[in-house]
């Protein structure tokens, strides 16, 4: 098993910045590419960004430019760092992992889910 742990929400005003991460744990040699969806009420779970064990990254097309996905592989630690926030990236994060890159190329469901970090950007 895989445990996932995410820190780093809160409350932002628009424009600000906020750095989320996510300690790995368990049996990590499994996995492949880890990612960030998130989940706003009333709209679709959306993956935000993915990054594979080589780095290779991917974002979705509204957070482009703005954050970004990294990996301190020594620390088993994942990061998403936000800047120019809007209130529309408000919305519950949730830290995923799997052993293949293709859950996050077809937008599927990954193995592995952490329980959430709330990011509200309000003013």
């Amino acid at each position: 098993q895989v445990q996932l742990v995410e820190s780093g929400g809160g409350l932002v005003q628009p424009g600000g910045s906020l750095r989320l991460s996510c300690a790995a744990s368990g049996s990590i040699f499994k996995i492949y590419a880890m990612g960030w969806y998130r989940h706003a009420p009333g709209k679709q779970r959306e993956l935000v960004a993915f990054i594979t064990r080589d780095s290779v990254t991917d974002y979705t097309d509204s957070v482009k430019g703005r954050f970004t996905i990294s990996r301190d592989n020594a620390k088993n630690t994942v990061y998403l760092q936000m800047n120019s926030l809007k209130p529309e990236d408000t919305a519950v994060y949730y830290c995923t992992a799997d052993t293949a890159v293709i859950v996050y190329s077809l937008r599927g469901v990954p193995d592995y889910w952490g329980q959430g970090t709330q990011v509200t950007v309000s003013s």
